[in-house]
Order: C-alpha cells, then structure tokens, then sequence
C-alpha cells in the first residue's frame, strides 16, 4: 500500500473512532433517571414510549383546521391522513389544539400526547436522531410515571391496574401546568440548587426540545435564499439547535449533535412526512403546525417564568 493509501486509511480509521467515541458517550448520556429506572411494580409500568392500546386508537378523521392556528388573512390548507406513517401533523395539531385550556394553562394530557407526536416525526428521520429522541422520550415517560403515582397517593391503588387511559392526568396536580408548578412548589419537591426529578424540570428540558423543533420547521417553511438556494434540513437542525439547546449541552453533546445533522435525510423526504410533494404545497401546511406550536410553546413559557423556573439545573 502507497503512503498516501495508509495516510488515507488512517484518517478513516481515526473519524471513525471519533464517531464511535461520540455514540457511546451520547449512549451513556442518555441513560434513564433514576425515577425512570425504577418500574415493573403495579404502579410503576415500563413502556419506553406511549401508544395507543389498539382497541382506543382514533379513527383517522382529519379535522378542519382551526382559525386559531392560522395567520391573519391565510386560506386553510387541507391536512391529509399519511398512510403507512406513524406521524400525522392532523393529529399533532388536534392534540396542541385540545391542550390550550381557556384560563391560558397548558392541559398536560394532551401536550404529551403532542410530544408523541413529534417523537414520531423525529424517529421517521433515521437512527442518528433516535440518539435524542430516546431522551426525550424518557422525559415524556418520566411526567406521565409522576402523574401516575400522585394518582396512585391519591385514589389508591386498584389490584391490577397498570396504566389508567390518561396516567392520572385527568384531574389533580397533573392535570396541567400550571397545577403542576403549584403542586410540586408546595410540596417541596423543585430544588432550584441542583438537579431532581421533578414534573417541572423534566418539563423544562421538553419545553427546550419543543423551541428546537419549532426553529426547526420554520426553517423548512423559508423559501429559498437570494441564490435560489435552500438550505438543507441539516443546517436548519444545526441553526435551530445552537439557539433551543446548544447553550444548555456540554461541549461533547453538542459535538455528537454536528454528527446527527450530517446524517438528515434530504429536505424532500420531510415534505412527504405532511404528505406533500412539493415546497410550494408544504408551506402553508407548516405555518399552521409552526403557528400552533408557537403558541402552546409561549403558554408554557409563561407559567415556568411566572415560577422563575426557566433556568432550573
């Protein structure tokens, strides 16, 4: 072999070493909580991702979209059922709907059942990004096994009951937000000092990945730039990630995170995930899913701040 072979070989070697390096500390890094590792009891069920029982799943019924989630003087666009894909921004953008409650809190039912959602999307897009999705699903998980033991303190728990239909969110100190911000601030259970499982600070972390998205998709509305040119689905996660989540990672996440953004599938692949085929029909389907996610995200940003809890560790 030539020197310039071996050279060649041996900066293979070293990326893919490095790449391998980055992968098992993101792996370590996303290791459950504590609150998350203990489960299989009766009130504490291992699942790693909520989904529907088979005999509750919605009939896929796209509903109009709503005037709420539309900017000043824009026509409705049609949102279609995508067969064969788990994600459907019609049933994302019901669940963001149903969780703007009137008194301006956030219905914690259905802000996760939004979440699932969006880890649908996220996980359509390729192993790399399941990295992060994982650990948003234990986020996700860990709220709902929260709720799940309040309502078991609460009502007692019932022989065999594992996994109530909404996981004791219905109604109590999970019912939403804002309840939840009071309920764990009297219970002493939010450390502004240092790191705790707790409903809010897992929300938090949530509340960050929800802004990333959000940046993320209003990337992929933007038309093309002064050259004709648009910008790939890897710079608009790389744009939106140095604003949502880059200045609350360490410096060797945010290096794993540069590898995830090199592995985006290309921008016509997330067109087909709204079942469009092409930019100029995506568009108008996007201002509606970014619009309402918008909202549901400054709702909750609210209610944290009112707490002083967007900084908590």
């Amino acid at each position: 072999m030539n020197l310039l072979g071996r050279t060649s070989l041996i900066r293979l070697l070293l990326l893919l070493s490095a790449m391998l390096t980055l992968l098992l500390f993101v792996s370590s890094f996303w290791l459950p909580q504590v609150g998350v590792r203990d489960c299989g009891g009766p009130w504490q069920p291992c699942w790693s991702f909520y989904r529907q029982p088979a005999g509750l799943t919605q009939k896929p019924e796209p509903s109009p979209v709503s005037d709420v989630w539309l900017e000043p003087d824009e026509t409705p666009p049609t949102i279609k059922e995508c067969p064969g894909q788990l994600f459907q921004a019609w049933r994302l953008l019901l669940y963001l709907k149903s969780s703007m409650a009137e008194d301006n809190d956030v219905l914690l039912e259905s802000y996760l059942q939004s979440w699932d959602q969006l880890l649908n999307f996220m996980e359509s897009l390729g192993t790399m990004v399941s990295l992060f999705s994982q650990k948003v699903k234990e986020k996700v998980v860990l709220i709902r096994e929260l709720s799940l033991k309040h309502y078991a303190e609460t009502h007692g728990k019932p022989a065999g009951l594992q996994t109530p239909a909404a996981f004791g969110l219905k109604d109590g100190a999970y019912r939403s937000v804002r309840a939840m911000v009071e309920a764990e601030l009297k219970a002493g259970v939010v450390d502004f000092s240092r790191r705790t499982d707790s409903g809010c600070r897992t929300l938090l972390r949530l509340h960050r990945s929800f802004l990333w998205l959000r940046l993320m998709l209003e990337g992929l509305a933007e038309g093309p730039d002064a050259e004709g040119r648009y910008k790939t689905p890897g710079e608009l996660c790389r744009d939106a990630y140095h604003v949502a989540l880059a200045p609350h990672h360490p410096w060797f996440l945010r290096q794993a995170a540069e590898l995830v953004f090199h592995a985006l599938p290309e921008r016509q692949y997330f067109l087909q995930l709204v079942c469009v085929k092409s930019q100029r029909e995506a568009t108008p389907i996007l201002r509606v899913i970014i619009h309402a996610l918008k909202l549901v995200h400054e709702r909750t940003q609210r209610i944290l701040d009112e707490s002083n809890m967007l900084e908590l560790p």
